[in-house]
């Protein structure tokens, strides 16, 4: 029996992988002792899985299959950090390519698909080694092709596949002895079997066994930190090149130093390669195309940052108001639309650039709380304190704000600011701009939906209506403050007449009303 791939399935995939990497993102960090030990390998893979999943949930609702596909594999391509990240998206990508994504999937297409991908890391690796990311790649690819040949069906294949890449993983440390003397099996090979298995799981339901539950922390011995004496430099950019232009390329970067890797396709490429010669680096992609988005990293700098000192709060805002709202209250506002949401380079560099060495964030959106996190862990390598306060709302960031007080020590003020948000009751109300099925029935184009806590609770004809339901609903017995934030489509006497239902029905509760500007939703409220 063959496999029916659809668009819903595949979003749901590209989540469950991202939030899989995310799950063992530290665990893969501390594995990190090939080629560089900079305990950034659980962290890149994460990162580019999500950079891949952004460019999904960026894409249209009504988008085929073949084109959600093509932005993924775009996505992981141009948003690829370091050089598992690299491997990983050119092992998506080569997996897909081949696939007619219209039709059954076949066992024997599946087998097919595991060979291209790993065929195509170990081409675009410029030194292949054994015990690494490429060796598990390969071991799936064998796992999958004999699982073919004795006629089971696709899923199956996919189990048999990852379960032949968690016992290579395991076998890595006999392949490589930097990582027999350091205790711990290869990082990215890691990085790989937790994609393979949320693969397994999103197509059988089961959650494979860990080949071993217990991964020890590395052991350095002396002299085996290949950054001491290898390359000072690692440099990436992507390419726009005619593809007949990278075999020279490649020859270009192969004697300036190692890891080189260089995958992409169909003009567009992503290139990684450690060297000292940075300027040389970046020439040579110059004489195949058009290199850009470049990023210099020197490993040393990883070991030894500039001091820093202070304390920054960053929060995440929608619409203008509330934008000035947070930078008043002494917090860098780094803001959104649905149009432009967030990026993770937008995140990482709002860390990484406040020169603080406490920094609190708000993410204020249910997305940007797990990639605010990873951004978090990369800074905290670096040796800031940072505290990501899961706020799904902008009314919680804006509770947590009014208790921020820079006099406290900075793990009693994430408590406060922390238990402000967690108080604080949240509501919205927007307008369906098509029709749809809620948790409390239909909509149709133009109706009110009331928000409670993140879920449509209400469905109605009018904003007032609408906002009084939810009022009542998140306003306890024990509530003293209602917020409402006013945006685009809060038109008419909204302030007076919440105003006045609130001294009718509970006088002894105080009304704090902001014009925050914020697009689609039209009164965002809160109560603490």
């Amino acid at each position: 029996m063959g496999l029916t791939l659809n668009s819903t399935a595949f979003r749901a995939w590209t989540q469950l992988c991202a939030g899989a990497l995310s799950s063992a993102r530290a665990e893969i960090d501390a594995l990190n002792v090939f080629p560089v030990a900079d305990s950034d390998t659980g962290t890149n893979a994460y990162l580019t899985f999500v950079s891949g999943s952004d460019a999904v949930s960026a894409a249209g609702a009504d988008v085929p299959l073949p084109a959600l596909v093509k932005a993924y594999v775009d996505g992981l391509l141009t948003g690829a950090k370091g050089n598992t990240g690299v491997i990983l998206s050119q092992l998506v990508r080569a997996c897909f390519r081949d696939l007619d994504l219209e039709t059954e999937v076949t066992a024997a297409d599946v087998a097919r698909s595991f060979v291209a991908a790993s065929d195509a890391a170990w081409a675009a690796v410029g030194a292949p080694v054994e015990g690494t990311i490429l060796s598990v790649a390969k071991a799936a690819a064998e796992g999958a092709t004999t699982a073919a040949e004795a006629g089971v069906d696709g899923r199956t294949v996919f189990g048999r596949a990852a379960r032949a890449a968690r016992e290579a993983l395991a076998r890595t440390p006999e392949q490589m002895e930097l990582l027999a003397r350091a205790g711990v099996v290869d990082a990215g090979g890691r990085a790989l079997v937790v994609v393979l298995d949320a693969t397994e799981q999103a197509l059988t339901g089961r959650v494979p066994d860990r080949a071993g539950s217990n991964i020890p922390v590395p052991i350095m011995v002396p002299g085996d930190d290949l950054s001491a004496d290898g390359p000072s430099y690692e440099v990436m950019y992507l390419l726009e090149a005619d593809d007949d232009r990278i075999p020279d390329l490649r020859s270009a970067l192969m004697p300036l130093g190692d890891s080189l890797v260089v995958v992409g396709g169909e003009r567009l490429w992503n290139v990684h390669v450690h060297v000292d010669d940075v300027g040389a680096a970046i020439e040579a992609g110059i004489g195949a195309g058009r290199p850009y988005r470049i990023a210099v990293t020197h490993f040393a700098d990883q070991m030894a940052r500039a001091p820093r000192s202070g304390r920054v709060v960053i929060s995440a805002t929608t619409g203008a108001g509330l934008t000035t709202l947070c930078r008043e209250a002494g917090a860098q506002a780094l803001d959104f639309t649905r149009q432009s949401p967030l990026t993770m380079t937008e995140m990482s560099a709002s860390l990484s650039d406040t020169g603080a060495d406490e920094i609190i964030v708000l993410p204020n959106n249910p997305r940007y709380v797990r990639q605010f996190e990873a951004a978090a862990q990369a800074a905290r390598q670096d040796g800031v304190r940072v505290a990501v306060i899961p706020t799904h709302a902008q009314v919680q960031g804006i509770a947590a704000l009014a208790v921020h007080d820079p006099g406290l020590a900075f793990d009693e003020v994430v408590v406060a600011m922390s238990s402000a948000a967690a108080h604080t009751q949240h509501g919205a109300v927007t307008v369906a701009t098509e029709p749809g099925m809620t948790m409390v029935g239909p909509c149709e184009t133009g109706d009110v939906l009331g928000v409670v806590a993140g879920d449509f609770a209400v469905v109605g004809r009018d904003i007032l209506a609408v906002a009084y339901e939810v009022i009542d609903r998140i306003l306890s017995p024990a509530g003293e403050m209602v917020t409402v934030v006013m945006g685009q489509g809060a038109e008419g006497m909204i302030e007076e007449s919440i105003s006045e239902y609130l001294r009718t029905m509970r006088p002894d509760v105080d009304l704090v009303v902001y014009d925050g500007g914020q697009e689609n939703y039209p009164l965002f409220i809160a109560v603490e």
